[in-house]
């Protein structure tokens, strides 16, 4: 097993960039994971981890299949460095970000993201639409990163089990019609409550920014408009608890 033992190390300083800056993310096609359940989900996905990273003091779990894994241990100062959370558990994987084949035809269930800027709602609606059986999460311009620390941390692992793709929401909603699939927009104005609306299973889902909703452009584009009621006092619902109620409610029917 390789050990590192500076924090001048030139793997060291990639890790670390990786956890600082996406665009050392976007350029690499890589992104940096911490945590047990984490790196046991990229385990299970299989060919996405580069490298395993633990810390001196960690002891591996002995079901992990890490047979043909490279294995890195650091010390606990290059484990410092490398860390996103303040009470790191003490394992990483260095991995490659999940490719996936953005003409599939059999995408029939779809959640597009215009603009949602809070790494840790992404990831949310990520975990959520994983859970709801979702086929393919698309994020649209503006929106966070998915490879964000917070964004993948708040995901659970989801990324390695349902497609996650940036791309122009315009052109996803074109192409989604083109298939038949319902466009269904999230607005306050000229909408009707979520429960009015019908699935037949077929949908793309499109939830907007947090303060600003979603682009005139896109809700130009919508077949409907759906709203969830407010009962309390409450001025709006977090855009991840809306985006799992509305993905619940038409991917059941």
């Amino acid at each position: 097993m390789k050990r590192i033992e500076s924090i001048q190390n030139s793997f060291v300083k990639h890790w670390k960039k990786l956890v600082l800056t996406r665009k050392e993310r976007d350029q690499s096609g890589e992104f940096l994971i911490e945590g047990f359940h984490l790196v046991e989900e990229a385990l299970k996905a299989g060919n996405v981890i580069l490298t395993l990273i633990k810390r001196e003091d960690v002891e591996l779990p002995e079901n992990w299949p890490i047979d043909n894994v490279a294995i890195i241990e650091v010390t606990g100062a290059v484990a410092k460095e490398i860390s996103e959370t303040e009470r790191s558990q003490g394992v990483y994987a260095h991995c490659r970000q999940p490719v996936h084949d953005e003409t599939a035809q059999t995408w029939e269930k779809l959640l597009f993201i215009d603009a949602v800027q809070d790494p840790g709602n992404v990831g949310t609606m990520i975990r959520t639409a994983d859970a709801a059986g979702i086929d393919a999460v698309i994020l649209g311009k503006g929106s966070a990163d998915p490879y964000n620390p917070k964004t993948v941390r708040s995901a659970q692992g989801s990324h390695f089990n349902v497609p996650v793709i940036r791309g122009d929401l315009t052109e996803w909603v074109e192409k989604a019609k083109a298939r038949g699939i319902r466009i269904i927009g999230t607005s306050l104005e000229d909408a009707v409550n979520y429960t009015d609306e019908q699935s037949n299973g077929k949908f793309a889902l499109i939830v907007g920014n947090e303060g600003s909703g979603l682009s005139p452009e896109l809700l130009s584009l919508t077949d409907a408009n759906v709203k969830i009621p407010i009962y309390g006092k409450a001025e709006s619902l977090n855009v991840a608890v809306a985006t799992g109620i509305l993905l619940y409610a038409y991917s059941t029917k």
